[in-house]
């Protein structure tokens, strides 16, 4: 392999409806395919025509973050500002925080976001790289990465 990135993400939902919603509102993502069909709801979703998420209701209850598999999904931004609009969109969908505000990665860290989760309980972050150390934000875990334990 002479090149090797991600590429989407595909998760497991309860309701295709208010998952749709929860991505489109956070990320401004444009559904691009989409299936209502009974036991075969799905929905892809693109930002700029690239697929980004596939959404699959096919779960029930919540996310089990005390089983091996994922831990989080992070998703890079490039300004603290975009941070920020992101942390306001989803105090205005009630999502749950795991921090107060943004924090940095580490302990006078640059880098550094705001953790959450999504409707189905999916531990999220939205990070940038720059700019957080300037916000004189602490960490909330000092011998750890901020985003390894929440």
């Amino acid at each position: 392999m002479s090149s090797l990135q991600t590429g989407h993400i595909g998760l497991n939902v309860t309701d295709l409806d208010r998952s749709i919603a929860f991505y489109r509102a956070l990320f401004s993502l444009e559904v691009t395919r989409e299936s209502h069909g009974t036991g075969r709801r799905f929905a892809f979703l693109a930002k700029e025509g690239k697929l980004v998420l596939t959404l699959w209701e096919q779960s029930t209850g919540s996310f089990p973050t005390g089983s091996p598999g994922l831990h989080h999904l992070s998703f890079q931004v490039d300004t603290l500002e975009e941070v920020r609009a992101a942390e306001r969109t989803l105090q205005e969908l009630g999502a749950a925080f795991q921090y107060e505000g943004v924090v940095p990665h580490s302990e006078g860290s640059a880098s550094g976001g705001i953790f959450f989760t999504d409707p189905d309980g999916v531990r999220l972050e939205v990070y940038t790289p720059a700019g957080v150390a300037e916000t004189g934000a602490e960490a909330p875990v000092a011998e750890a990465p901020t985003c390894g334990f929440f």
